[in-house]
């Protein structure tokens, strides 16, 4: 795949993805003759990968760090696994922390509403 296809199906500039190829987040692409990039299903995969972890909050450090890891094979899995566990940990706060300002957001639009169909009753009389 070009990195224009990646992009569009990804939703990632190809700006994006030249900067986490050239941050080592995802491994060197193979290129074509003509020196275009030459996505495999496996660097998809990467890219995948770290969309979904950045969308999840996951910093670039972070992320740097796991490949790092990943690159040194299975001596690692145990510092990769409480990496993600961290960052899991992180994201449940994140969501509790979202989740009350939820309530609250719906509470004051209620608020808006009871205020709206008191207005429209006055209106109407």
């Amino acid at each position: 795949m070009t990195i224009s296809e990646v992009s569009e199906k990804y939703g990632l500039s190809p700006d994006t993805l030249r900067y986490y190829e050239k941050a080592g987040l995802i491994p060197p692409v193979n290129r074509k003759e003509n020196g275009i990039r030459d996505y495999t299903p496996e660097d998809c995969g990467w890219v995948e990968f770290i969309k979904c972890m950045r969308e999840a909050g996951l910093s670039i450090e972070v992320l740097t760090e796991y490949i790092t890891l990943y690159a040194k094979g299975n001596r690692t899995l145990q510092k990769r696994k409480s990496l993600l566990v961290a960052e899991r940990d992180r994201l449940k706060k994140r969501i509790e922390q979202m989740q009350q300002t939820l309530e609250r957001l719906n509470y004051k639009i209620s608020v808006y509403d009871e205020r709206i169909v008191a207005c429209e009753k006055k209106l109407l009389k």
